[in-house]
């Protein structure tokens, strides 16, 4: 069940005034129950990539397979795909709209013809797997704080069953209490389902902290793709283009320029405390 890009190209207002070649010959793979991370600047293709995942945006020229199968061929099943790759936007609780959390959860399993019976089931299950209080289930979503819309809106993804989530700055906006909640759920997901989680982020810790792997994207191209360990450390080539390494990446290289025997590939406190205790009894 991998997602395949073979040299896309996607350009924004092809043949106007206003064309902008938002993605420039990307190829990658990311194969079934990877956690990977997609990070750049604004404008950097991160969002553009994304959307050619479910085949909302449709390539310029170049290729996007979905387990194998070209998603451009002839009566290939678009609507399949979507509950396939389940995509969560940036105030995803901008796309709430039901009456109450449990109707509003219930609309995409209602959308792919399952039973009102069916619908709810996954409904409960999905906003189960969130840690979503079953005493608000009746409330309206518009009554609910900040990261409980959050919850609600991944739920209304997780109820379709995809096999792949991709998640577009799903902590935006929050404070950091509600960002690591949602994180540590969303982690929680990966490890219980097995699902493929792609996640887009701006915050170098919480990429460091949670993903097997980092995409790093650059005037619309794959700039780099590694392990965090191995893609921080290029952290000066990051701040070249107006990024930077997580804070861990620099205290570790400070040290090892002080003299102190340490790996510079640790990128999370807990790796660092790791290192720095087995270079001391080393």
């Amino acid at each position: 069940m991998s997602i395949k890009l073979e040299h896309v190209n996607y350009i924004y207002s092809q043949g106007t005034a206003y064309e902008k070649h938002a993605l420039k010959d990307v190829s990658l793979e990311i194969p079934q129950g990877q956690f990977a991370g997609i990070i750049g600047h604004t404008g950097s293709g991160k969002s553009t990539l994304i959307q050619h995942l479910n085949g909302l945006i449709k390539a310029t020229s170049g290729t996007v397979y979905y387990d194998g199968r070209s998603i451009y061929e002839e009566g290939y099943d678009m609507r399949k795909l979507r509950g396939q790759v389940g995509l969560v936007f940036q105030y995803p609780e901008y796309q709430l709209f039901e009456v109450d959390v449990i109707t509003d959860v219930c609309f995409g399993p209602k959308n792919q013809g399952l039973s009102q019976e069916e619908c709810e089931q996954n409904a409960r299950w999905a906003l189960d797997l969130v840690g979503f209080p079953e005493k608000y289930y009746k409330q309206s979503p518009f009554e609910l704080s900040g990261g409980q819309k959050r919850r609600v809106a991944i739920a209304g993804i997780l109820a379709m069953h995809p096999k792949v989530l991709v998640l577009d700055e799903p902590t935006a906006g929050l404070d950091p209490k509600g960002r690591d909640e949602i994180l540590d759920q969303i982690e929680h997901l990966h490890r219980e389902t097995g699902m493929t989680v792609i996640l887009v982020s701006h915050s170098m810790e919480d990429i460091a902290r949670y993903v097997e792997r980092i995409i790093v994207m650059n005037r619309g191209e794959k700039m780099l793709d590694g392990t965090p360990g191995e893609v921080f450390s290029h952290y000066k080539e990051l701040e070249k283009v107006g990024l930077a390494a997580p804070q861990v990446t620099y205290v570790m290289h400070d040290l090892k320029e002080h003299g102190f025997p340490v790996s510079t590939k640790a990128t999370t406190i807990q790796e660092a405390a790791d290192e720095i205790m087995r270079s001391l009894h080393g």
